[in-house]
């Protein structure tokens, strides 16, 4: 298991957000727990100094473009890109230093899964070197695939069968928790575990993780094979979990992610 750090972008700038919250009809209404001044390079500078890989940058809208950019060209290779990619823009962010893309609504696509636009991006860029975001929202029980900016509820649920169905399509699975994303509310215990037993690739979680304890937990639950992303609580975003704290912790487990 890992810890995997984020650079989310609104604006240009990085921020953290409270994921719920995101819409494409009104900006405004987006609620950020963090705003900072310091540049997206900084912090791509900083995950690169600790060795830390597997992190994504995402784009919340439109303006981003530059500060994306600048994060890759801080830390070639160390960090994926997420916001808005599609199979005309994909190879460029790839160009300019991104390890991966990730995809979320140019796939999932009226509410299903789009196989034919799938084929096409893995055509031009390949799987390995493609992320497929999950993230989703609970209803009825269940765990629902969310696009265009988390409002909007597919057809398709986080399931072992979409799991095995997507898991040989892609390199790795990104899942936000939505409902818990930003809150710092603990974080979704059925989900994590849900990825740990039927996730046949790495896995990344984001969403509610707000004490140290989280850490271990997701290793319980994920069975050691989900790795785990904390924006809000660390103190490099205005909370109380030291992100010095969790880097010794990720840099103590050895990292094993082979999935047997």
């Amino acid at each position: 298991m890992e810890f995997r750090p984020c650079i989310d972008l609104k604006d240009g700038r990085v921020v953290q957000i409270v994921g719920g919250s995101l819409s494409d009809s009104d900006r405004s209404a987006v609620q950020t727990n963090f705003t900072t001044d310091r540049s997206p390079a900084e912090f791509a500078n900083l995950y690169r100094e600790d060795g830390l890989t597997g992190g994504h940058v995402i784009a919340l809208g439109p303006g981003n473009q530059d500060a994306a950019l600048a994060a890759f060209a801080a830390y070639p290779g160390g960090l994926q890109m997420g916001g808005g990619v599609n199979l005309d823009n994909a190879t460029s962010y790839l160009d300019a230093g991104a390890s991966h893309v990730i995809v979320t609504s140019f796939v999932f696509r009226n509410g299903k899964i789009d196989q034919s636009r799938l084929d096409a991006l893995i055509g031009r860029i390949g799987s390995k070197r493609l992320v497929l975001d999950l993230s989703c929202r609970q209803r009825d029980g269940r765990y629902w695939i969310v696009t265009d900016r988390w409002q909007t509820f597919t057809d398709v649920c986080v399931s072992p069968e979409t799991l095995a169905q997507l898991g040989g399509q892609c390199d790795e699975f990104l899942v936000h928790g939505v409902d818990v994303e930003g809150h710092q509310a603990g974080i979704e215990e059925e989900l994590v575990a849900l990825l740990g037993e039927h996730s046949p690739i790495p896995s990344t979680y984001a969403g509610g993780a707000r004490h140290f304890a989280d850490l271990e937990r997701v290793k319980e639950l994920g069975r050691g094979r989900v790795h785990l992303t904390i924006g809000s609580a660390l103190d490099i975003f205005g909370g109380a979990l030291p992100y010095r704290d969790v880097v010794a912790w990720h840099q103590a487990q050895g990292n094993d992610t082979s999935y047997r």
